[in-house]
């Protein structure tokens, strides 16, 4: 004889969503993708920028101030360092985010440190356009 099944009888998966979850089918806040591609599209994008930058930076050995500055303020090479400083602070503050909501549990620590990398990466890469302009346009 065979025994059936009833509804009852079947094991189901637990479900760990919180009831206001399952009710509007949401599931996660939506935004991991969208994070995940832009860290890898920086890094994709920092891999010939790091190459150039390691170029120039050794074709620069040995030169002098004025050597330094009319390299930096031809239009390609200015282009390129910003490029290269928005690309890396970017995918810095990408991965350092990721970094803080992995390991940090407090969530008053966890805000202050995404607070603080941001304006940290921000004022960097202000700077960085800052001083690349200057010499690019008065150099």
């Amino acid at each position: 004889m065979s025994e059936s099944k009833t509804p009852d009888d079947v094991v189901r998966p637990r479900d760990f969503r919180t009831p206001v979850a399952r009710a509007r089918g949401l599931g996660s806040g939506k935004t991991g993708t969208g994070h995940f591609w832009w860290q890898r599209v920086t890094a994709v994008a920092l891999v010939p920028l790091v190459a150039w930058f390691i170029g120039t930076l050794v074709s620069l050995a040995g030169a002098d101030l004025a050597t330094v500055q009319t390299v930096i303020a031809r239009p390609f090479n200015a282009i390129a360092f910003a490029l290269f400083a928005i690309a890396m602070f970017w995918h810095a503050k990408l991965g350092l985010q990721v970094v803080i909501e992995d390991y940090i549990h407090q969530r008053a620590l966890e805000v202050a440190l995404q607070l603080l990398v941001t304006f940290a990466c921000a004022a960097g890469a202000l700077a960085s356009l800052y001083a690349i302009a200057r010499i690019a346009l008065l150099g």
